[in-house]
């Protein structure tokens, strides 16, 4: 049986603040949730349908289990059309991130991304690329906000990211700085660095006037067409695949 207490507070873990208040995110959906069960992370409870407990099994008698009726789960989902499982996660707690950690790599910067699914799908994109850090500016959107969780289709629970501000960091690092400006070097032409930063902008109003001073090399992605601007994670995508194709070649 589902309490109204349960209820109240899985639904309040989708503001940022009682997450924080509670030290708790929200995972949903089967893939992402056996993800974080793998993973590192700390699962505290599970909730879900006998439907969606006999598609991934016997769950860890490790992990405190709720199941719940259709109707109830409708009452704890976000998703237009649930799986039939939701897990709360502990939150990691914040390390401060040292330069020795991002040497002899590419590491992701991003400055003021707004957009969940931007930040979900960059996340994503970067575990492809084997890209280890990203790291955000303190307005960038909140990588546990359950919209994020799930556009990351579980590649958060694998990948370090950290919140920090930029204009202390960046030069602390001693890393080539590479930005993405629309008045920088083609990304075609540009010869990259073994390691560095990959800064990465706003989704209106690109990187921020304080960033720009720190980058060494601008960087741009040729435009042929008539389209005023690039989706910042489609952007994100094409910087780690030209990186990715200079080291293999």
């Amino acid at each position: 049986m589902l309490s109204k207490a349960q209820i109240s507070l899985i639904t309040s873990l989708q503001n940022k603040k009682y997450r924080k208040q509670h030290g708790l995110f929200i995972v949903e959906g089967i893939k992402s949730v056996m993800e974080f069960i793998s993973s590192s992370y700390e699962v505290e409870s599970i909730f879900y349908t006998d439907d969606a407990n006999t598609k991934v099994g016997k769950i860890s008698h490790n992990i405190k289990s709720h199941e719940l009726t259709e109707t109830e789960f409708q009452k704890i989902s976000a998703l237009k059309s649930p799986q039939g499982i939701l897990a709360l996660v502990k939150l990691p707690l914040q390390q401060k991130i040292v330069s020795s950690d991002l040497k002899n790599k590419f590491s992701l910067v991003l400055d003021d991304v707004q957009d969940p699914g931007n930040l979900g799908t960059i996340i994503r994109t970067a575990e492809w690329f084997g890209i280890e850090h990203i790291i955000c500016s303190i307005g960038t959107v909140d990588a546990y906000n359950p919209k994020v969780v799930q556009a990351t289709m579980g590649s958060l629970a694998r990948l370090q990211i950290h919140y920090t501000d930029l204009t202390d960091f960046i030069p602390a690092t001693g890393l080539k700085v590479y930005g993405a400006l629309l008045d920088g070097q083609s990304i075609y032409q540009t010869v990259w660095a073994d390691e560095g930063l990959i800064v990465m902008g706003n989704e209106g109003n690109g990187i921020s006037d304080e960033i720009i001073p720190l980058i060494d090399q601008a960087v741009t992605i040729p435009r042929l067409g008539q389209a005023e601007s690039l989706n910042v994670a489609v952007a994100t995508t094409i910087f780690c695949s030209e990186i990715s194709r200079q080291k293999l070649t």
